[in-house]
């Protein structure tokens, strides 16, 4: 039987579509109506952000072997609103948390960074069979990891 399913397949009308459904979450979000309140109550927003999108693959309006949508995102989007992100950090806040604070969190981004190449090469060195992955593939997934374990992302 085949697929009655509309699929859209122009990336430009899908980020449109994706924008707008977003738009309308963070809308009624901030309406401050009894029924509104209750809802986002039981389904956070953020919830919200990634089920809404989610059931249009799974209907069947959006195809991911047809689109490139997700490789646009992650590539231009994303390092685009972590920028901005960033733009809007308080660093006079930051240093209010005292300098404790910035020696944990640069203690853990050290030894997540410094911390996984060591494993590594004391699990090659000592039990060689376990590793059975080219260190360069192995190299680029620690880094994937590193970075989002530290905040950041490949």
């Amino acid at each position: 039987m085949k697929n009655s399913y509309i699929v859209i397949e122009n990336d430009a009308a899908l980020f449109g579509i994706l924008l707008i459904i977003l738009g309308i979450i963070f809308y009624t979000s901030n309406i401050k109506t009894t029924f509104w309140k209750k809802f986002y109550t039981f389904f956070p927003v953020i919830l919200m952000c990634y089920f809404i999108p989610s059931l249009l693959n799974t209907i069947g309006v959006v195809s991911p072997d047809k689109s490139n949508l997700y490789f646009v995102a992650s590539r231009y989007l994303l390092p685009t609103s972590l920028v901005l992100l960033t733009l809007s950090v308080d660093l006079k806040e930051i240093s209010k948390l005292g300098s404790k604070a910035l020696i944990m969190f640069f203690t853990g981004t050290l030894g997540i960074i410094i911390g996984g190449p060591i494993a590594i090469l004391l699990v090659i060195n000592f039990f060689p069979s376990l590793v059975t992955i080219n260190p360069e593939e192995l190299a680029r997934g620690m880094s994937t990891i590193a970075g989002s374990w530290i905040g950041g992302g490949c």
